[in-house]
């Protein structure tokens, strides 16, 4: 008789309950909190989860988040021309380009403006009233740009397509610097990798099923708006508090503060971009690629550099800061130019060596006749890192203000130089009126750096200027911003206060870390806040003045100037005019207590 086999009283394999892979798991974890939080009275009532202060995350994902920004327009131009063809990529191209450049409309300079907005004069409900009209004036500014260009209907759709995108990414900027305002920037980086790999992932799914770049473009934003949707507009809000009151005063007050910046940040934008204009409608769209394709090579030396010299931005404030010290300020200038040089031959000579017939592989062309072009271009990238850094040298002797008008300068030169080379030549005019553009403006900046030094030695009110900044007894810089950074910078004015207070605690001979003093100086902060507002209206400290306080961030994508701007991270400060009783003109971060020094 057959024995029976007893049955197990384990459960069945398909009985047992799956286990989450870690992705499905933390998707589950957010989507079960943003259910709880609405259940609960909104996504501004819940508790905070992630943690604040958190430096290595910051770099990590802040890095990550830009390199995916950037590395962006790049990536779909390859795309495009690898599924498509040379005309249809340049087409895209250009219309990226000037979406890149409606993206400065969009941010309005506002995200340096609010990350150095530590003590919030501005509620969060202001900056988000305040981004939503300027996208919508983006919005409006392109059409009114498309129409008059008199694109055809589908080169329109692509515009409308690609500038949406560019709209979500202008308005989750709010939203992400809300979060690095509260010290929570790796939040704001995995939102942005969020946002750009998602809208590349789309993208070229559906311009592989389609082969139109129009829907495809579609599907990128869609993309943007689900990330904004579900990760950036509810992140912001859980892991920031509760927003004070719209007030419209406040809205308005920060077009007028930011004003400043957004000229110095468009006008720089239109002169890095012009060859582009220029081009469009006077030579056939395959030279828009392959004059963003020469120019991703170049990207190399400017993101090289900026890795660089970007980490030593305290340092140098602190060694202008110091008198005795101004010397090793000068030889690091002297440095770096001399770094920039070297980088730039390196990348040139890989180029020459291998460079070119490996963009020949990624865009699935021939460069090669092209060499020489690829070369010009990494000339003109090292001299881009070279005014990138200058911007920054000159931002810490606090004359921002003066760059502005020298941009201005280059693009009416820009223009003549541009449209006359561009004409003859084609792209090679394009390409060499670029550096010569860019060559010219990185004299300029010479320029002012060396009239600047050269006052710093002779005039005392720069001076008392400098000792206004290093006392820092009595005042605070104003949130007022009335000069500009870059945006390619962040994370300067905490920075600043920290360097004050190793200072001052030096001096009196006590810990910088110690805790009754930190207190102190925390309250002295507040108290000396209140003040300077209650001088500003009246002129008070023997002059008038505007202060600043800022940073910022950008990163460039293919050659486009978009928020684009270049650089990673680094720092900024912040310029105002202020005049003493003597009759000198003084620019400093404390206008008012630098004038009445310069005058007594």
């Amino acid at each position: 008789m057959p024995l029976k086999r007893k049955h197990s009283m384990r459960p069945s394999r398909s009985s047992r309950p799956r286990k989450q892979n870690p992705l499905t798991k933390i998707l589950n974890a957010w989507w079960d909190r943003l259910v709880g939080a609405m259940n609960d009275g909104g996504f501004s009532s819940a508790d905070e989860q992630y943690e604040a202060h958190s430096t290595r995350r910051d770099y990590l994902w802040n890095t990550i988040g830009l390199i995916a920004w950037g590395m962006l327009f790049p990536l779909l131009t390859i795309i495009v021309t690898q599924l498509c063809n040379v005309d249809v990529a340049g087409m895209f191209s250009i219309v990226f380009v000037t979406a890149n450049l409606l993206y400065i409309v969009g941010t309005y300079g506002a995200r340096t403006y609010q990350i150095s907005d530590l003590h919030e004069s501005h509620s969060f409900l202001d900056y988000q009233v305040h981004r939503v009209i300027t996208c919508v004036i983006m919005l409006v500014c392109g059409y009114a740009y498309c129409t008059l260009r008199g694109y055809s209907d589908e080169l329109v759709q692509l515009c409308i397509a690609v500038f949406l995108f560019k709209m979500i990414d202008a308005l989750a900027d709010a939203y992400e610097g809300r979060l690095q305002q509260v010290d929570k920037l790796y939040l704001g980086g995995i939102s942005q990798t969020l946002r750009s790999g998602l809208a590349l992932i789309l993208f070229i799914i559906v311009l592989a099923i389609t082969r139109s770049v129009v829907f495809a473009s579609y599907a990128m934003f869609i993309g943007a708006l689900i990330t904004f949707v579900l990760v950036t507009f509810p992140l912001a809000l859980l892991e920031t508090p509760r927003s004070r009151p719209l007030h419209i005063t406040g809205v308005v007050g920060l077009f007028k503060a930011c004003l400043p910046l957004f000229a110095a940040l468009f006008m720089y934008a239109l002169v890095d971009s012009m060859p582009k204009f220029v081009m469009d409608g006077v030579l056939s769209y395959d030279n828009q690629l392959y004059f963003n394709a020469l120019y991703f090579p170049a990207q190399a030396v400017l993101l090289s550099v900026g890795f660089i010299y970007k980490p030593q931005l305290v340092r140098m404030s602190q060694l202008w800061a110091d008198v005795s010290h101004r010397k090793k300020f000068d030889i690091f200038i002297i440095a770096m130019m001399v770094l920039i040089a070297v980088i730039t031959l390196i990348v040139g000579f890989m180029m020459n060596l291998f460079g070119v017939r490996l963009l020949g592989l990624m865009y699935g062309l021939d460069f090669t006749e092209h060499t020489n072009l690829a070369l010009i271009m990494i000339a003109a990238g090292g001299v881009t890192a070279g005014i990138d850094f200058l911007y920054q040298v000159i931002t810490i002797l606090r004359r921002q203000k003066a760059v502005t008008e020298l941009y201005f300068i280059t693009l009416g030169f820009s223009i003549l130089v541009l449209l006359l080379m561009v004409n003859i030549t084609g792209l090679q005019g394009a390409v060499i009126g670029y550096l010569v553009v860019m060559a010219i403006l990185l004299v300029l900046l010479l320029r002012e750096y060396i009239t600047v030094r050269i006052e710093y030695v002779h005039n005392p009110s720069c001076e008392a200027a400098r000792e206004a900044y290093s006392r820092h007894e009595d005042l605070q810089p104003h949130t007022d911003v009335s000069s500009v950074s870059t945006i390619s910078q962040i994370i300067m004015s905490d920075e600043l206060e920290k360097v004050r207070r190793k200072i001052k605690a030096k001096k009196i001979g006590i810990d910088p870390n110690d805790e009754s003093f930190n207190a102190k100086e925390d309250a002295r902060e507040r108290l000396a806040q209140r003040l300077s507002r209650q001088r500003a209206g009246d002129g008070a400290g023997g002059g008038a003045g505007t202060g600043v306080a800022g940073a910022g961030g950008m990163a460039v994508g293919g050659g486009s100037a978009g928020a684009e701007v270049r650089g990673v991270a680094g720092a900024v400060g912040g310029s105002a005019a202020g005049r003493g009783v003597g009759g000198h003109t003084v620019r400093s971060e404390y206008a008012g207590d630098a004038g009445q020094r310069s005058g007594e």
